[in-house]
């Protein structure tokens, strides 16, 4: 029997978290045995159809330890026995001392839990996200002689603390990002860059139909018959900037017509919605809530505009780069978003949409005023954004990289595709 993987997730299934579905599905067709190891029980009202498809058994370690103390018990109890275990009870506790938290005590106890119920078969932990989801892998990992890998993203590469970061680089045998930016900050804190490489998760384009060029038309926003569809799809948080984006909206002109509907939950969603109260504009937006990935396709082929005003939260989260602004390019929707460093690999401003800088309303007003007047220019940077995306990403290369990591053969590779 082949060796499986357990793929330590924070969460599963999550609707905010589509490339790691589109990705665990396409390792399972190219051959890899996954088995999922989820920290949290999902929480969302509903899920993609992507998750269906997946075959992966899905194992939920105990949330938090007082629910299931038996299991937690029991988990010490074999992980003791197992030969790394002193190993990583010394890790935890230089990690403890460092981060005097519950939840460094409770990703220990997740780890004895993984650790004592891993079958016999796994032949590697990899982690998406470098924060907790790699915390468990690595105690775990050390318990049971096992490699482990991971998937760094956005957040959790901007708020580990650095100390932190250097020991999991040094531990593990590889970890990919998704962005550029990502994969130099953490090669700079690599005693073995070669061990960071650059992955762009990049889009199943068979899950998307061609973009209808015939959507939108040329409203332009003269009246309440024409007005512009814009669209922005992000949790309620504070590094994807939704204040910002209400500030610039309240400051288009009075004679534009304009609709904006919002996806996404998140726990700053009420007081969005007070504040576009506040500013005179809530009769124009409409708060959709979290949605399935059928429903965000059919609000972006419905939109003219699609809008992400991501900044640098006080704490350091920030966007890598996000998926909801390569499902908008898919559709040929003319985005608009800020210049941070991962979007800017992605987007090219004036060329394949339009970047402004972050934390500044006045200027995200000026380029969607000037995009919701002119609806020859969308279609032209929305014609663009597609062009570049089926070039430059293709879910597909990423895939075949990871295959290989994983130790796929190229055989099963080609018979994948």
């Amino acid at each position: 029997m082949a060796a499986s993987v357990a793929f330590i997730l924070k969460g599963y299934p999550r609707l905010s978290e589509t490339f790691i579905a589109q990705e665990i599905r396409a390792l399972e067709a190219a051959g890899l045995d996954i088995r999922i190891w989820s920290l949290r029980h999902p929480t969302d009202p509903a899920a993609h159809p992507i998750h269906a498809e997946i075959a992966a058994p899905v194992r939920y370690l105990p949330e938090y330890l007082h629910q299931e103390p038996r299991r937690v018990l029991e988990g010490w109890r074999r992980a003791r026995r197992l030969p790394g275990y002193r190993r990583a009870r010394a890790a935890f506790l230089a990690d403890l001392r460092r981060d005097f938290t519950p939840n460094r005590a409770r990703r220990f106890g997740q780890a004895l839990v993984l650790a004592a119920e891993l079958p016999p078969e796994t032949g590697r932990l990899h982690a998406h996200f470098l924060h907790t989801p790699a915390s468990v892998a690595r105690y775990a990992a050390l318990m049971t002689g096992l490699p482990w890998s991971c998937s760094a993203h956005a957040k959790d590469i901007w708020t580990t603390p650095a100390w932190e970061k250097r020991e999991k680089l040094a531990a593990l045998d590889w970890i990919v990002t998704c962005t550029a930016a990502g994969r130099a900050h953490l090669a700079d804190l690599a005693a073995d860059p070669a061990r960071v490489a650059l992955v762009y998760h990049g889009l199943d384009f068979g899950r998307f139909p061609a973009p209808d060029t015939s959507a939108g038309g040329a409203r332009q926003g003269h009246d309440a018959t024409n007005r512009v569809e814009i669209l922005s799809v992000g949790r309620a948080v504070p590094k994807k900037g939704y204040a910002v984006l209400l500030a610039a909206l309240a400051a288009l002109p009075p004679d534009l017509h304009w609709r904006l509907t919002h996806i996404g939950g998140g726990p700053l969603a009420g007081e969005l919605k007070a504040e576009a109260v506040r500013r005179g504009i809530a009769e124009r937006i409409s708060w959709l809530g979290a949605q399935p990935q059928g429903r965000v396709l059919e609000a972006l082929r419905r939109s003219d505009l699609f809008v992400l005003a991501s900044r640098i939260a006080d704490d350091g989260d920030r966007d890598g780069m996000p998926n909801v602004l390569m499902e908008a390019m898919s559709q040929g929707v003319a985005v608009v978003a800020t210049d941070l460093p991962g979007i800017a690999e992605l987007v090219r401003d004036g060329e394949s949409g339009r970047l402004v800088p972050p934390n500044d309303a006045p200027a995200l007003a000026d380029a969607l005023a000037a995009l919701i007047r002119d609806p020859a220019r969308r279609a032209r940077l929305g014609r663009a954004g597609f062009d570049r995306l089926r070039s430059e990403f293709d879910m597909a290369a990423g895939i075949r990289t990871l295959a290989r990591r994983f130790g796929l053969a190229d055989a099963a590779l080609a018979d994948a595709s």
